[in-house]
């Protein structure tokens, strides 16, 4: 297979693309089609300060990688989970997040759940949960509220994290086998900034998870392999494996059900349901809640650390 710009034996074959390139031109073609996504779907501008959600993985540092490439004012965020069960996961994914920013002078800011809240993710599963199921929920519930604490706090215009197509289609087909309409709906490249939360993009939402992987591997740039230790069996990995065997039999697949759902969303073919509830801020730490009192969030935290009336904000 040879590179179709330059002739030169092909580093990566895209045949859902029906295109091959050369490291070198491969390694430009990303950051390329990067531009275009943030221009095409108006995410942000050389002008804003963009704050890029980094977990250690592939797509976070690439997406962080191309951006700084590109000339944007990104800095990272790093979020310490404390799931260090066996492989020492948050350990070694922290260490080689600070490697990459120090690599390259970029700003990166870090944030350790057991300094914030008193204890980390697998802790407060087990106090929340009991067992019943997998932190995922009370992860991803941290994870949301301090990356937009941290962009409401310090003046960031965005989020940005590195979701690729497969995690986009993965999300996009469960919600449609349920029909989530809401969900549906808040689906896409931007969710626009609302009361207080912040407006968050996904750069990398077309690229095929492959092409960030060979991104990664050709600019050397060294993530964390393994995958989050309470992933195993989840659903999103189903619904991957399933739609992988799709695209083997017909590439192209993937990215075609993506973005024909972007366009039927344009042409309003899911209908908008009632308005969504009016946000107001959290009576403990001023993030929009819909809820009448506490924040999801603050809601966990009052199992384990109560705070008298007086003292919340």
């Amino acid at each position: 297979m040879k590179c179709k710009k330059c002739g030169q034996k092909a580093a990566v074959n895209m045949p859902q693309h029906r295109l091959a390139l050369c490291k070198e031109h491969y390694l430009e073609w990303i950051p390329e089609q990067t531009e275009r996504f943030i221009r095409k779907y108006r995410m942000f501008t050389y002008a804003d300060r963009v704050l890029v959600a980094v977990s250690g993985g592939k797509d976070s540092l690439s997406l962080w990688d191309i951006l700084w490439r590109l000339g944007y004012r990104a800095d990272g965020l790093y979020i310490a989970l404390g799931i260090d069960e066996g492989i020492g996961y948050s350990a070694e994914s922290q260490r080689l997040t600070e490697q990459f920013a120090a690599e390259r002078g970029l700003r990166l800011h870090v944030v350790d759940v057991r300094a914030e809240t008193g204890k980390t993710i697998p802790e407060w599963a087990a106090l929340t949960l009991r067992g019943r199921e997998k932190p995922c929920a009370v992860c991803g519930l941290v994870k949301r509220h301090e990356m937009n604490r941290i962009a409401r706090d310090l003046g960031y215009d965005v989020l940005a994290t590195g979701h690729n197509l497969d995690d986009e289609v993965a999300v996009l087909f469960g919600n449609t086998l349920n029909w989530a309409v809401g969900y549906l709906l808040r689906q896409g490249p931007v969710l626009e900034e609302r009361d207080g939360l912040a407006r968050k993009v996904k750069p990398l939402c077309r690229f095929y998870e492959r092409e960030m992987t060979a991104y990664a591997l050709l600019r050397g740039i060294e993530y964390i392999y393994e995958e989050c230790p309470f992933s195993v069996g989840s659903t999103s990995i189903q619904y991957k494996e399933w739609l992988n065997q799709l695209e083997n039999e017909r590439p192209g697949t993937k990215l075609s059900f993506y973005l024909s759902f972007l366009e039927a969303k344009e042409k309003g073919l899911f209908a908008r349901p009632q308005e969504e509830g009016e946000l107001h801020p959290c009576r403990r730490c001023g993030q929009p809640t819909s809820a009448p009192d506490l924040c999801a969030y603050c809601r966990m935290l009052e199992k384990a650390h109560p705070i008298p009336a007086e003292q919340v904000e």
